[in-house]
């Protein structure tokens, strides 16, 4: 606010409980003085008449771009904040944590709905997700970074756009780091929440929700418990019928999901302190509904024509995620005149997959039968982080090691053949197990060292470079013996920001990342030496130009990138194994996000991501990437209001369409969401309206799907994913 707009005034004391929106009314009734939101801590207070002015970037602090505290005018890169209203508001609706948070982050992908969030690309490029600054990726890249964390545990969520390895490997394409909710000073605090949706096409359409929390502390300590439970039934596509079962990466409908998550912050005097993180998260299959195929014979002619949903399934390897994540931050203010920050995690995971239909060998496809198999996949994933950071006048020096292990094993679990057979696939009874991919243990020693410099009041100069020493130990699988290998890879950046003082500022950037191709789909190939054929790191290099501004009216953001690699991985379709291919590839594009607030409580906006991705061909050429991994160009607006202890909001998301040399062909999509709450004396009430106008459509997944698994492992209909159709949510909501 400005100093002469409130002088003289004041307001009375409030008693009882409010929400925040009620308490400001209150407070400023009869002021004239309105308010809104800059972001979930801080509210801005103005004359209501006033004349819009030019202010500072709001001094909103992350710690993605940089792994210490830094305010985003500082940083000379795109960055995105997701905040608790802006999440609360999405999720309220029905949407998954992967799908609010790609309708609200330009450069992100939009998401698939179901388990996996393959392919939701940023930038065209892989994304590393964290939570608390524990990367959720893992070497064997399986596309369930999301399914990791209930929103309600999710406080903010920070996003850097474009390649970088300040954490490590993965992030290429970009940074999505989860800050969860902590507890603060004061009494106890209760958080409850309850929630159903359905499109009302039938009984099986719901899905129930329930959370509860309890926080409190003193200055000293702080601690916060949070359990949270959702139950899935069926889901329908626009036309009513029922989407098809996920039996690729697994689906999350008949799914439920259980996460429970503490932290506990401790002052333990007044240059240290300790956070601690216990999280336990399981999402599994609890449904008897699954895939019916009336054409099975044992050991006979068969075929996967005509499939249908029935109930009747039971399974012996139920698909599942299943984690457990322990976390500790340690922060000491004056270690030999620095900031000392030490951070030691743990990290447990059990995917298991869908039973998947194999035609058994034989000329022609299908004489001989089907059978059916499933894998369950494992990781140990230990790190130890040591950070230094130092603080002068006009420099800033980072500088720390990382030291990294994982470990890795999958077994195939394969079901009675003639049970499943007679059953037409619905009931799977374990008859071996054997392994699926080969085991492995990745070891990473990373050295880095980050320098910030504000030559002038205006300019920002930074650089940094990193070392990572990568080991992998790979196990003998199916007569190949194992072996070992290691590789370096040395990553540098650069960037410079300049603050016009006048809510102005642009920047420019040169950033490297890098991906390890995953170690068990390579060395899954039969006949493949370990020894022979180390694995290296794929490098990205990227540059960006970006301009960004905000004042009590607007907030915008934009950024062209261009980003190339000298490698490609391509998944061979017919055993899909991996191979790394010296083919140079190259993404380009453009990333921007407008809103207009107005003084009234409307405000109205957009996002826009313009992106093309291609590789060298034969001949020395640029042709569009296949379109099994090229990002799909994206585009949302919304207008909105808020006042008086409501809200509505109405947004539309359109996928671009996309088609590559080869002629595949993904098409876009276009849907429309309504979203409102009301504040009342007994909490929240927030309602909601997914795919407003009942559009039917592919999802980018399915169309994906079906070019990965048609037709070699069956007809085209079996993995073509359809969108949920029109879907109506209420939750309630209570913080006393």
């Amino acid at each position: 606010y400005t100093t002469g707009d409130v002088a003289g005034q004041s307001s009375p004391a409030l008693q009882g409980s409010y929400s925040i929106e009620q308490a400001l009314q209150q407070l400023l009734a009869g002021s004239g003085m309105s308010w809104h939101f800059s972001d979930a801590r801080t509210v801005t207070l103005r004359k209501a008449d006033a004349a819009p002015q030019a202010v500072n970037l709001k001094p909103i602090e992350v710690s993605v771009a940089s792994r210490t505290s830094t305010a985003i005018s500082e940083i000379p890169g795109t960055v995105w904040v997701v905040d608790q209203q802006q999440l609360r508001e999405q999720i309220d609706s029905g949407v998954s944590l992967k799908e609010a948070i790609g309708k609200l982050v330009p450069g992100l992908d939009l998401a698939p709905e179901g388990r996996t969030n393959y392919g939701q690309n940023m930038r065209g490029r892989n994304v590393l997700v964290m939570i608390d600054g524990v990367s959720q990726n893992s070497s064997r890249g399986l596309s369930r970074q999301f399914d990791s964390i209930s929103p309600f545990n999710v406080e903010r969520v920070e996003v850097l756009s474009g390649a970088s390895a300040i954490y490590g490997g993965g992030a290429t394409g970009g940074i999505i780091n989860i800050v969860t909710k902590k507890g603060e000073p004061g009494p106890a605090r209760f958080e409850t929440q309850l929630g159903a949706s359905s499109g009302f096409n039938n009984s099986d359409d719901l899905a129930t929700r329930f959370a509860q929390s309890i926080s409190g502390g003193n200055e000293r300590f702080n601690a916060r418990l949070g359990v949270s439970g959702e139950q899935n039934e069926a889901f329908y596509d626009g036309a009513g019928d029922q989407i098809f079962i996920d039996n690729t990466q697994t689906d999350l409908q008949y799914n439920r999901t259980i996460d429970v998550l503490g932290t506990l912050g401790m002052q333990l005097n007044d240059q240290q302190s300790l956070d601690l993180l216990a999280q336990y998260y399981d999402s599994g299959n609890h449904g008897s509904t699954g895939i019916y195929f009336p054409n099975l014979n044992y050991n006979a002619p068969s075929d996967l024509e005509d499939a249908e949903l029935r109930s009747g399934y039971s399974s012996d390897l139920e698909p599942r995620t299943r984690r457990l994540l322990l976390n500790a931050n340690y922060h000491h203010t004056d270690v030999l005149g620095q900031d000392f920050y030490l951070q030691a995690s743990y990290r447990k995971e059990d995917d298991n997959f869908y039973p998947f239909p194999y035609y058994n060998r034989a000329t022609p496809t299908g004489s001989r039968g089907v059978y059916f198999a499933a894998s369950q996949q494992n990781f140990e994933v230990t790190s130890l982080k040591g950070l230094f950071a130092k603080q002068w006048d006009a420099l800033k020096l980072t500088y720390g090691v990382d030291l990294d292990r994982e470990r890795f094993n999958a077994e195939q679990t394969t079901f009675n053949a003639q049970t499943s057979s007679e059953s037409g696939g619905l009931e799977l009874e374990k008859e071996s197990k054997a392994a699926r991919y080969p085991s492995y243990r990745v070891d990473g020693v990373s050295v880095y060292a980050q320098l910030d410099w504000h030559a002038t009041d205006n300019l920002t100069l930074s650089g940094g470079a990193r070392r990572q020493q990568m080991d992998v130990d790979v196990s003998d699988f199916k007569g190949v013996p194992g072996g070992s290998n290691d590789y370096q890879v040395n990553l540098f950046n650069v960037g410079a920001i300049y603050d016009f003082k006048n809510g102005h500022q642009v920047w420019t950037n040169y950033g490297e990342g890098f991906d390890l191709p995953d170690p068990a789909k390579y060395y899954g190939k039969p006949g493949l030496s370990v020894a022979d054929n180390p694995l290296a790191g794929i490098k990205s290099r990227q540059v960006e130009l970006g301009w960004r501004y905000a004042d009590l009216d607007w907030d915008a953001q934009a950024a062209l990138y261009y980003i190339w690699s000298d490698k490609i991985i391509n998944v061979d379709s017919q055993t899909l194994t991996i191979n790394v291919e010296d083919q140079k590839s190259r993404d380009f594009g453009f990333e921007g996000a407008l809103t207009r607030h107005f003084q009234t409580g409307w405000e109205t906006g957009g996002t826009l991501h313009l992106t093309r991705s291609e590789e060298e061909d034969v001949d020395g050429g640029w042709i569009k990437r296949d379109a099994r991994y090229a990002s799909l160009s994206k585009a949302t607006a919304f207008v909105g209001w808020k006042g008086d202890g409501r809200s509505a909001r109405l947004q539309a998301n359109h996928a671009f369409s996309l088609k590559d040399d080869a002629d595949h062909e993904i098409d876009g999509y276009s849907t429309f969401d309504l979203l409102g709450s009301q504040d009342t004396g007994f909490g929240t009430f927030s309602a909601g309206i997914q795919n407003l106008l009942d559009k039917q459509y592919s999802t980018v997944w399915g169309q994906r799907a079906t070019l990965f698994y048609s037709p070699t492992y069956g007809p085209a209909y079996l993995y073509d994913y359809q969108g949920r159709g029109r879907t109506y949510t209420l939750t309630w909501s209570m913080a006393y």
